[in-house]
């Protein structure tokens, strides 16, 4: 059965506030920059720098106040605006070529106001050419001045510019302020920056060098990995990122170091770019149309019946439901993604037509049934969608019918009867009034519209996701619509208890799409990674009451279905295994008391452990990670114990470092590990200023002195002060003494020495007063005794006579 394209119109923008004014900029500025809001209430019109005022209009539609700004002549107009896509109320970033940055919010009063103003380049003399937003991060290549060591040739001014990130940190008035900067590429030619809902694209432009102009980048930030890829050379490779250490590439030395990207080749003939959620779209001059998926792999979607009319001609690309449609002036081509067939095309009645965004994830808005997987279309018109009719025959539930089968599930799993239960017999049979009593006032017999509020947007999910089985079913089987199922069902789930059937289920999605139900599953515990690094979340109690309820003691779940929280380290474990670690730390922050399991269970760094395997069998740096992240004493101490077998002294050392003050007694046994190695060789002596670092403070001299003897080697052979050639030298007084002073810093006691070895440590710098020297007497021979007194008793000897003699 041929599938039918339909194009309705959902609003003539006389709902948008300002409707004639955004009526006057879509017809008269073809160059016009339209972008629509996450939750499709708020639309921006940005017109490029030069255009006469207003230059920047975001209309409203339903209650609120339009934001309208116009910049007088030799004050130029924004390089380009963007809504901030995962807050509560509309946030907008503002960013200049001079790199000047404004942050405006619409907060509980009506209307807009600056809340932030910034210099994304304080040093001065940059000149911003790209910028993008993507995942809770500004993204903007900027041209930098060159030094005076380097040489003004063609070369290095191609080389001049720079891509700097600087982060969007959930705070202030609107839920939003502008963080720290990190410079992600050096040394770089000029890119332009696509984002995309997962990644961000640096494709070349016309000023790029021509020798690299036909590579272009992909970053990953949730995979931590920047992908190269030559569409043109069939090449791509990727190199992996460490988010916390804020990794920072160089350019050229990164095309150096990958085979087969510097050979010569043509720059890409592209016309228009275009993000989807399958990767990057892009429309060379002859028609054709690739996709750039997101690990690099390039191929082609199809061919258009139609070419662009030269550099100048207006062109737009996007994608749903399996379907790619192309506006090309005032004619829209449906191509087919997987084979590359046309599918329909239609002429429309205007040649100036915007495609915007798909809403975010998460998002409402009043057409999001009317919406769901279809495409919208700006122009001066109206607001239109273009999507699939359903087949013929297919018959979408009613809400009267989904609220009997919701209610005949639920009636089902707390009666203890063997009989199934239906619907007709809820319908018919008056024990079970509270279906009855919705049935009713959705039919429309009581009209209380508090209730009806209430009920209105979880009975819009039930049958939006209806709607998206139905389409499922008839033969629409894209990875999209089954990720936005699992999306929903994840969602839901959570929602719920998440035991018996609902916890199978739970893990049933996480095994056929775990990426999916990852992603749903992140949204639902608002997960965002801080400065350091670190993850964090804003989740109520609730929700992680459920994530880390264990299993009850003595039961185990059959057919190997896990609880929540082994679920999650399994799905991290595949998808972003250097998530685990902070994971798991930040679930032991959010844990109550008896949240583990109903009665005393494992720790949840011992459950995460259970799940990367058996003893011996685990990925020996994520346990290490674990053991150190657990806050456990008997943990952290095996964790440093490995560090020390494996010879890892600074990562050693950082771990007791790392420990607080609540931690003495475990961060002094780290010391004690540490200081037995330090007497033993001398693999350790580079790292003695860390070493000094964790001495505790009460340790006194003579303690010291009696740990380093301890574990002092015993002595070989004859004492000989230097070492022989080949053997290990000894322990010195010199290096001793750096702890002895480490002890000591305090400042000298002012009462009696405590310690017999403490006076070591202060030498008073001038040598004691020498005794006062005179003449010496002679000595008087009756000081000295005679020969006499030294002869033994009885011998008869003369000591006169002798002494005459001497």
């Amino acid at each position: 059965m041929k599938r039918a394209g339909t194009l309705r119109l959902l609003s003539d923008l006389s709902n948008f506030t300002g409707a004639a004014r955004l009526r006057e900029l879509l017809a008269g500025d073809p160059d016009v920059r339209v972008r629509c809001s996450p939750d499709g209430r708020h639309l921006l019109l940005l017109r490029p720098p030069g255009s006469p005022a207003p230059q920047l209009l975001v209309a409203v539609r339903g209650p609120g106040l339009a934001l309208e700004r116009a910049w007088p002549e030799g004050h130029p107009s924004p390089l380009d605006a963007f809504f901030v896509p995962w807050l509560a109320r509309p946030a907008l970033i503002l960013v200049w070529e001079s790199g000047l940055a404004e942050v405006w919010g619409a907060g509980m009063e009506p209307g807009w106001k600056l809340l932030q103003s910034t210099e994304l380049c304080p040093d001065g003399g940059a000149r911003l050419v790209a910028v993008a937003a993507t995942r809770g991060r500004l993204v903007w290549c900027e041209e930098r001045q060159l030094g005076v060591e380097d040489q003004p040739e063609r070369l290095s001014m191609a080389f001049s510019h720079c891509v700097c990130v600087k982060t969007l940190e959930t705070g202030g008035e609107a839920g939003t302020k502008l963080g720290r900067t990190h410079i992600l590429l050096h040394h770089c030619p000029p890119f332009a920056l696509i984002a995309s809902r997962k990644d961000l694209f640096l494709v070349p432009t016309t000023a790029t060098w021509p020798g690299v102009a036909h590579v272009l980048l992909i970053w990953s930030p949730s995979k931590g990995k920047v992908t190269a890829a030559a569409p043109s050379l069939g090449l791509s490779y990727s190199k992996s990122l460490n988010p916390r250490q804020g990794d920072t590439w160089d350019f050229r030395t990164l095309l150096r170091g990958l085979p087969g990207f510097l050979s010569p080749r043509e720059p890409l003939a592209v016309h228009t770019w275009a993000p989807s959620s399958h990767g990057l779209l892009l429309l060379d001059f002859k028609g054709k149309v690739s996709l750039v998926q997101c690990h690099g792999g390039t191929r082609t979607v199809g061919t258009l019946q139609e070419a662009p009319v030269g550099p100048e001609g207006s062109a737009a690309l996007g994608t749903f439901h399996g379907t790619l449609a192309c506006v090309l002036g005032s004619t829209l081509e449906l191509l087919d993604m997987s084979s590359g067939q046309l599918l329909e095309r239609k002429v429309l009645s205007t040649a100036r037509v915007h495609l915007l965004d798909p809403p975010a994830p998460g998002m409402k808005n009043e057409d999001e049934l009317e919406t769901r997987g279809a495409l919208c279309l700006l122009s001066a018109l109206g607001l239109f969608c273009v999507g699939w009719e359903a087949p013929q025959g297919l018959a979408l539930p009613s809400d009267k019918d989904l609220v009997f089968e919701e209610a005949c599930g639920y009636y089902q799993r707390r009666s203890l009867r063997g009989t199934q239960l239906t619907p007709e017999e809820l319908r018919h049979n008056s024990t079970f009034r509270a279906p009855q009593a919705l049935a009713s006032i959705l039919q429309g017999h009581l009209p209380p519209s508090t209730l009806l509020a209430m009920l209105r947007a979880e009975l819009r999910d039930y049958r939006g996701l209806e709607r998206l089985k139905a389409q499922l079913v008839a033969g629409d089987e894209e990875e999209a619509g089954w990720t936005e199922l699992a999306e929903h069902e994840v969602a839901r789930l959570l929602r719920t208890q998440l035991t018996g059937d609902q916890l199978a289920q739970f893990n049933t999605i996480f095994q056929a799409l775990p990426a999916a139900a990852w992603s749903a599953t992140l949204q639902a515990l608002q997960l965002q990674p801080d400065r350091t690094g670190r993850l964090r979340s804003q989740a109520p109690p609730d929700v992680w009451k459920k994530v880390l309820r264990g299993p009850t003691a003595g039961k185990e779940h059959p057919n190997g279905v896990l609880p929540p929280f082994e679920l999650l380290c399994r799905c991290l474990r595949q998808l972003e295994p250097q998530w685990l670690p902070s994971f798991v730390e930040l679930a032991q922050q959010q844990g109550g008391p008896g949240w583990g399991a109903e009665g005393p269970g494992l720790p949840l760094y011992r459950r995460a452990l259970a799940v990367l395997g058996e003893e011996g069998k685990r990925p020996e740096a994520l346990e290490l990670e674990l053991l150190l992240g657990s806050g456990r004493p008997k943990a952290v101490l095996q964790a440093v114990r490995r560090l020390i077998e494996k010879e890892q002294w600074e990562r050693a050392l950082e771990a007791g470092l790392a420990l607080d003050s609540s931690s003495p007694l475990l961060r002094s046994e780290i010391f004690k590990l540490l200081l037995a190695e330090f007497a033993r060789h001398r693999r350790l002596d580079a790292h003695l200023p860390l070493l000094c670092r964790l001495c505790p403070p009460d340790v006194a001299p003579d303690e010291l002195l009696l740990l380093l003897r301890t574990h002092l080697p015993d002595d070989v052979g004859t004492s000989n002060p230097f070492p022989e050639p080949g053997a290990e030298p000894p322990l010195t007084v010199g290096l001793v003494r750096a702890l002895l002073e480490q002890t000591g810093a305090q400042g000298r006691p002012s009462g009696p020495v405590q310690s017999k070895y403490e006076d070591i440590l202060w030498d008073p710098g001038t040598p004691p007063p020498t005794l006062p020297r005179g003449p010496v007497a002679a000595p008087q021979a009756s000081e000295h005794p005679g020969p006499e007194a030294w002869a033994p008793s009885g011998q008869g000897l003369c000591a006169t006579d002798v002494g005459g003699h001497l």
